[in-house]
């Protein structure tokens, strides 16, 4: 292609991993995988601190309430996906291990923030494929032989981890 043609934009490319046709590509610099693995390091981190706060409050309220409020309790064991859910699916579209790198979530084709609920999904499938070896090796091969690097449950939602 020329420098000239419409929808051409070197050193853009679109979520495929293809130069801009067409119109204006969502400009995005994919994360690493090594820089995601860093992120939720840091992201268990801050949910092993989200999950102790919000055991302290069901147990407080469980007290105030006589027993009534500890069937809370079960929550306790989706507190990673509720973090994700609501970081992601806020207005900073991050965990906050993601922030502290520079790394948010968005739907590649727009650029547009993920919703709470897609959020909650994404990080249901993430737990999902990392709790089985065989389904975390394949969603980290789909990393590794991809060239935007998105990994097997990004692409089950049709989302991306860019840098800012």
């Amino acid at each position: 292609m020329t420098d000239f043609q419409p929808g051409y934009h070197p050193g853009y490319t679109n979520p495929a991993g293809m130069p801009g046709q067409g119109g204006f590509p969502v400009p995005y610099v994919r994360a690493s995988l090594g820089g995601r693995t860093i992120a939720y390091l840091l992201d268990l981190a801050f949910i092993f601190v989200f999950t102790a706060v919000l055991a302290t409050a069901i147990a407080i309220l469980g007290v105030l309430t006589f027993g009534f409020a500890w069937m809370l309790f079960p929550i306790l064991g989706v507190s990673g996906i509720l973090y994700s859910a609501i970081t992601v699916g806020g207005p900073k579209q991050s965990t906050l291990g993601m922030r502290m790198l520079g790394l948010r979530v968005v739907a590649p084709e727009s650029g547009r923030p993920v919703d709470f609920l897609t959020a909650g999904i994404h990080a249901l499938l993430f737990y999902v494929a990392i709790s089985t070896f065989l389904l975390w090796c394949i969603d980290v091969v789909f990393g590794l032989v991809r060239s935007d690097r998105r990994l097997g449950h990004d692409l089950l939602l049709g989302l991306a981890v860019v840098r800012d």
